[in-house]
């Protein structure tokens, strides 16, 4: 098994793809970070109020560095759909399982190598967005790690948002074996059709409800970033009203990376190999 996630780890990282990833994981973290860091530490969204005077330190950095985590988990899910896209896209998948016919091993060393790849990727998001917020918060004189326990947790949160995004990228590469095809429909329902549908249900009486469990709003859910703060200034940042907990969120995002790892195995297992 060990020589298999060794495999699919070579196979990533020899791509320049990987490293250009890796880079858009950094820049949208350090960029993002800084570009809203500055809106809400100097600019006028509270009508003449500045948000660094009325939201708790703990509060406005978590708002900051988790600015770009939209980016961030769309990125990650372009690395979960590359990992098998490229393969069917070159061919390389009929050599990977007649080496290893078993192809529950190879998924399976596949989700261990892409929960690796999250890691490291995660971390180097995570440490754009402190270095970008935390040079806007520092400008301020603003704390850069308020409560370092519960925003330390938040950043964790971070890092497992984006693994679960990477594992539902895989699930979507495995689904669709057309590279080109698999990347368009899962940025166009993740960044475009999710969240129109999210907005259209709150027209409907059960349908704010409904919407916690969408991808994006469990997500959001998960980093639990407005705790603590006051309704009216949730709802004056655009925070949902009425979240689920952050362990549920977790939980819930979890169960759409597992059932999308578990449809992928079933399909690899039976899917015929050119």
């Amino acid at each position: 098994m060990m020589r298999l996630i060794r495999s699919e780890l070579l196979k990533y990282v020899s791509t320049r793809t990987a490293w250009g990833l890796t880079a858009g994981m950094f820049l949208t973290g350090i960029g993002f970070a800084a570009l809203f860091g500055a809106l809400f530490v100097y600019g006028n969204i509270l009508d003449g109020v500045e948000l660094a005077e009325v939201a708790p330190p703990l509060l406005l950095a978590r708002i900051i560095y988790t600015s770009a985590i939209q980016f961030g988990y769309l990125l990650a899910l372009v690395i979960g759909v590359l990992c098998i896209g490229q393969e069917y896209r070159h061919h390389t998948v009929t050599g990977t399982f007649l080496a290893t016919p078993k192809r529950a091993k190879v998924v399976g060393a596949k989700v261990v190598a892409l929960c690796l790849i999250a890691a490291v990727s995660g971390v180097v998001h995570v440490t754009g967005a402190l270095v970008g917020g935390g040079l806007i918060l520092a400008s301020a004189d603003l704390p850069i790690f308020p409560e370092a326990v519960d925003l330390t947790r938040t950043l964790l949160l971070m890092l497992l948002v984006l693994a679960l995004w990477t594992l539902i990228g895989l699930g979507v590469g495995v689904l669709i074996p057309n590279q080109v095809l698999a990347l368009s429909l899962a940025i166009a329902v993740a960044w475009i059709v999710e969240p129109l549908v999210a907005f259209g249900l709150t027209f409907v009486d059960w349908g704010e409800s409904a919407s916690r469990f969408f991808p994006s709003q469990v997500t959001a859910a998960t980093l639990d970033v407005f705790t603590g703060a006051s309704d009216s200034l949730t709802a004056a940042l655009g925070g949902p009203s009425d979240p689920l907990g952050w362990a549920a969120g977790a939980g819930v995002l979890l169960t759409y990376a597992a059932v999308m790892a578990m449809v992928g195995l079933l399909l690899t297992r039976s899917r015929d190999i050119a």
